[in-house]
């Protein structure tokens, strides 16, 4: 048998040698597209093997694990296009030893949606790079100056900006330029300092890209620096999952393979500047086009894009290179914009707290709030900031990717065709449920042909919150979190799984495989929310306050969850319902304000070196705290307001495990 991981998905499994791709990818539930029924025609199903020693999947990837290319793919080549280099079709390409697959976006039949759209915002609009037109005066023999010398007076006469500079490399273009332009030129001003592009004649079309590198996903929303309207969006998947699905494994890699940091840069630029590709096209426009690019990311995501090794962040005291915001010309970190665009990174705030911290505090601002404040950017590393005017802490902690419904045993990441919301009545114990793309429940007329073409085809993150969430009410786990076996008598959607309990959400009606919850996908749920819960008790504590009064969801997972299953499963602290919401995308919102408005840079670039940074792993309490939030909602906070408004599930005795010597708890 040969192990084979298939990413983004995280899917994987064990097959005998010489087993097709494409038929490994169904059994496992991998999203590939093919539409030739595997002849090798449409060439719809390819994918690339990823090359290198991948510790966490214990796998070496190599391209040799997999058969020779083979006639049918060198026939597809001469009849269409040759395949790229790396690409294989997956219908024809046979499994030899032990590989790590990469799906790519255009090979998969339902595409992962990333939620990390632009929200509105009314941002001052004070940009760092403007445009300015001006008319330079002809040369005079009887005035020995340069064109350029010229062109520097000129704007300092007509729009007061004085002592410019200008990029050594625009002054082979500027005398065409101003041939071209009748001495009319368009120059573009970084900072009211510096020239960094200049056209012939009038220009007014100036654009900038903000951006937001999740470890998962990556958003890019390209602006009119003049207007500050949004005018594209475009987003994909990190191509480091194949390194790791989370951070410390990201890490772990780099420590294992010295080369690993590097490869990861050149991974995560790349996907860049698709982004920018992408953006560009939307509107007809150029990459040439664009001036500047603000960034947030994680830390580690921060010092991978600036080429910088993440190993000193993977063990105490995770010190960061540095926590200072970075401005450099774009084309120095590879980045293909403008060539004299430039790169804004956000200040980072600790080693595990990182610009997209800083983000979402200038999109949020928790230092002009009276109440009590708690951000939370849910996601792979969730990070949490607590505060209002007078006090911000900050820390992070380490989540794990089953909140995107990574490591669920029926999970996906979100894509047409997932399960996202849930309901469970208590009396039947029977489910309904929401898929991405209908607006039907599963129990309404027409759900069925609504779901025809796509059908269900898993849970993601914001689905199997609510589903452990609604099997707590309704009594089919208990406050441990354990599956009650005894409801087996009950109804048939608690199902034996081994020593364990599951419950079936969906059972098909043709063969598929049913979606099933299981003990151990509980399991994943209490320790990704344990951790999270833990770090805002540390932060609460430190503050010194027992409650909060406004909690904001951040992150694309955090703007999707129901809130109040959020708080049903102990995934934040009690609080008035109503002061509860969500944040959107407020890393990527942060990015769009410090590359619309100058200022704010200077303000998040003052106000993070005042925030107190609570580490996690150092402090004693944090085991404590997590143990108790392993408990729905928590085994020794009582969450008043939460359940003023849902009733608690009575303590029950539960069998947990089957079998002979079934041991029993009371709860």
């Amino acid at each position: 048998m040969v192990k084979v991981v298939f990413t983004p998905s995280g899917r994987r499994g064990s097959f005998p040698v010489n087993t097709p791709l494409l038929h490994a990818a169904r059994v496992l539930g991998v999203d590939i597209d093919s539409v030739c029924g595997g002849r090798g025609l449409c060439g719809r199903c390819q994918i690339v093997c990823a090359e290198g020693s991948f510790t966490k999947h214990q796998i070496e990837s190599h391209s040799s694990h997999l058969s020779p290319v083979c006639a049918t793919e060198i026939k597809y080549g001469e009849r269409k296009t040759p395949l790229a280099n790396g690409c294989r079709l997956s219908c024809h390409t046979l499994l030899l030893d032990d590989v790590v697959i990469d799906v790519p976006p255009e090979s998969q039949v339902h595409r992962q949606i990333v939620r990390k759209e632009a929200e509105y915002r009314d941002i001052e609009l004070d940009p760092a790079t403007r445009l300015y037109y001006v008319q330079v005066e002809e040369p005079d023999m009887h005035v020995p100056k340069g064109d350029l010398q010229r062109l520097i007076e000129t704007l300092e006469q007509d729009w007061q900006l004085p002592n410019l500079g200008c990029d050594s490399r625009l002054l082979k273009t500027l005398q065409p330029a101003l041939t071209e332009g009748k001495r009319g030129i368009s120059v573009a001003v970084h900072k009211n300092q510096q020239i960094i592009a200049l056209w012939p004649g009038f220009r007014d079309r100036a654009y900038g890209v903000a951006v937001d590198v999740g470890s998962t996903t990556i958003a890019a929303h390209l602006c009119d620096l003049s207007s500050g309207e949004v005018l594209a969006s475009a987003s994909l998947m990190n191509p480091q999952i194949r390194f790791g699905e989370d951070l410390m494994s990201r890490v772990s890699y780099v420590m294992m393979h010295p080369e690993g940091a590097e490869e990861m840069t050149h991974v995560i630029r790349e996907a860049l500047n698709q982004l920018f590709v992408e953006v560009a096209r939307q509107i007809d426009a150029s990459v040439e086009d664009i001036l500047e690019i603000t960034l947030v990311a994680n830390p580690v995501m921060h010092h991978i894009l600036l080429g910088i090794s993440p190993v000193e962040l993977g063990g105490a005291p995770f010190a960061l290179t540095t926590d200072a915001a970075v401005e450099v010309p774009a084309s120095d970190m590879g980045l293909t914009i403008n060539e004299g665009g430039r790169l804004y990174v956000l200040p980072c705030i600790a080693g595990h707290v990182g610009a997209d911290t800083a983000g979402v505090i200038l999109a949020e601002e928790p230092q002009n709030q009276d109440s009590m404040t708690l951000l939370v950017d849910v996601g792979t590393n969730a990070e949490i900031v607590l505060g209002n005017r007078h006090r911000l802490l900050a820390c992070s902690s380490p989540t794990g990717p089953a909140f995107e419904g990574a490591q669920i045993s029926c999970g996906q990441r979100a894509a047409t065709g997932a399960i996202e919301r849930v309901r469970i009545d208590p009396q039947t114990l029977q489910p309904r449920f929401k898929v991405i793309g209908s607006d039907l429940w599963s129990d309404e007329d027409g759900f069925a042909q609504a779901i025809q073409d796509h059908g269900v085809t898993g849970i993601c993150g914001s689905g199997i919150i609510e589903v452990v969430a609604e099997m707590y009410l309704a009594g089919i786990v208990t406050e441990d979190g354990i599956v009650d076996g005894d409801l087996s008598s009950r109804t048939d959607r608690v199902i034996q799984n081994d020593r364990t309990w599951s419950y079936v959400l969906h059972s098909p009606e043709n063969d598929e495989a049913p979606i099933v919850v299981t003990q151990n996908d509980i399991r994943q749920i209490q320790l990704a929310k344990a951790a999270l819960y833990a770090g805002v008790k540390l932060l609460m504590d430190h503050i010194g306050t027992a409650t909060v009064d406004r909690i904001r969801l951040a992150g694309a997972f955090g703007s999707h969850i129901n809130v109040q299953h959020a708080m049903v499963l102990g995934l934040i602290p009690d609080a008035v319902l109503e002061q509860v919401s969500s944040a959107g995308n407020a890393a990527g919102t942060g990015a769009r304000i410090a590359l619309l408005n100058s200022q704010s840079r200077d303000r998040i670039e003052n106000l993070v070196k005042n925030i107190e940074k609570i580490e996690t792993a150092m402090e004693p309490k944090f085991q404590d705290y997590f143990v108790d939030a392993m408990a729905f909602p928590n085994k020794t906070d009582a969450f008043p307001n939460l359940f003023s408004v849902v009733v608690r599930p009575e303590p029950k005795v539960v069998a947990e495990n089957s079998g002979t010597g079934r041991k029993r708890r009371r709860r």
